[in-house]
């Protein structure tokens, strides 16, 4: 069962460490994984914290610790459709969270628990779309740069269509048969809607392969300027795919950059549909309202506030740390209910949201 930190604990943790404090961050999954592995994985965790306590600390301290441990991994819920799970115990304060976001396994001993923990710990995996565009067909992959799994394919109306894409048809853009141009656009419409429906399942960034041509025609009528992250030229249709993995890879090499570049895309995407809230004092009161899908925020970030009147109003104020509605640091908080209302969390560089005061909210639309 989720337990809520009261604003006394939250005040206790903040200010000093009660040891041991101990967490352990780690894939859950039931639905994909067998319950008895998760079971296997988390009792292993805790006979390696119960180790290591009854080594550094008297038993009085150790013991009552260790019991309460057990007693949260024995109420682990394997129901849950979340992919992750954390626990975090101290002799002042125990948490449980059940995360939509994966991580990498990780205990820690002897260290307070920070909120920021979970989002490092965050596996920072690749994972992209790929549309290949001819005027032929049409095929769409995800991949994570080394695999590739075919997610969409289409073929256009061939006996209307030009057998291939030549160099005269290249160079000349006026060419007689018009119906035939007409007809290659209306199908590479139809696969930018096809890509409108696939980013609501996999909000990735886009790269798009085609011939000159093709590419031509796609750029002036696709809808998606801002989730494509880059177009591949060339005729690589006919490509295997162990071939067309070589041809993306110097496109992916930098990842954070392209990770970055998505970010700032979609911050873009959803202030045109005024789904963004920026700005400390905004965020805050959309994620009071929980209506929370990716939190962005520079790493560095961190923002003391007092509490308003109503949940969801804070104030930029440095206080005294026992005054009743002092809050530390409001990112912690607002990373906090993001992730427990099953939104995400990514830190940028610093710098990178000057433009949007440093922390933004892409609400769900």
């Amino acid at each position: 069962m989720t337990q809520t930190l009261s604003p006394d604990e939250k005040a206790v943790l903040q200010a000093v460490k009660y040891l041991p404090a101990i967490s352990i961050i780690m894939p859950f999954g039931p639905k994909i994984s067998l319950k008895s592995d998760l079971e296997y994985r988390l009792k292993m965790a805790v006979g390696k914290i119960e180790k290591e306590l009854m080594k550094n600390y008297p038993a009085e301290k150790a013991l009552p610790v260790i019991s309460r441990l057990k007693q949260l991994a024995s109420e682990a819920n394997y129901n849950t459709h979340r992919k992750s799970i954390a626990i975090f115990l101290s002799p002042m304060v125990e948490k449980v969270f059940y995360l939509d976001i994966p991580v990498e396994e990780k205990i820690i001993v002897d260290e307070s628990f920070e909120i920021r923990d979970l989002v490092y710990q965050k596996k920072q995996d690749m994972q992209f779309l790929l549309l290949m565009l001819s005027a032929k067909r049409a095929v769409m992959f995800l991949s994570n740069g080394s695999e590739m799994k075919l997610v969409k394919s289409n073929r256009a109306e061939e006996e209307h269509l030009p057998e291939k894409d030549s160099p005269e048809r290249v160079a000349n853009f006026s060419d007689p048969d018009e119906r035939a141009e007409k007809l290659l656009e209306k199908f590479l419409h139809q696969m930018d809607d096809a890509l409108t429906l696939m980013l609501k399942a996999y909000p990735l960034p886009v790269f798009v392969m085609g011939t000159e041509r093709v590419l031509g025609h796609y750029k002036k009528l696709t809808k998606h300027e801002r989730d494509i992250n880059d177009y591949i030229q060339g005729n690589y249709e006919d490509l295997p795919e162990p071939e067309i993995i070589k041809v993306v890879q110097p496109h992916v090499s930098n990842w954070k950059r392209v990770k970055q570049l998505d970010l700032l895309h979609q911050l873009e995407k959803a202030a045109g549909a005024k789904k963004l809230a920026q700005g400390m004092e905004e965020v805050w009161q959309a994620a009071t309202h929980k209506n929370c899908r990716l939190l962005l925020v520079e790493k560095n970030f961190m923002y003391a506030a007092r509490q308003g009147a109503e949940p969801g109003i804070i104030y930029k104020e440095e206080l005294p740390t026992d005054y009743p509605f002092y809050i530390k640091d409001a990112v912690d908080d607002v990373i906090q209910k993001v992730l427990e209302n099953g939104g995400d969390v990514e830190f940028t560089a610093d710098g990178l949201l000057s433009d949007y005061k440093r922390i933004a909210l892409i609400q769900y639309y």
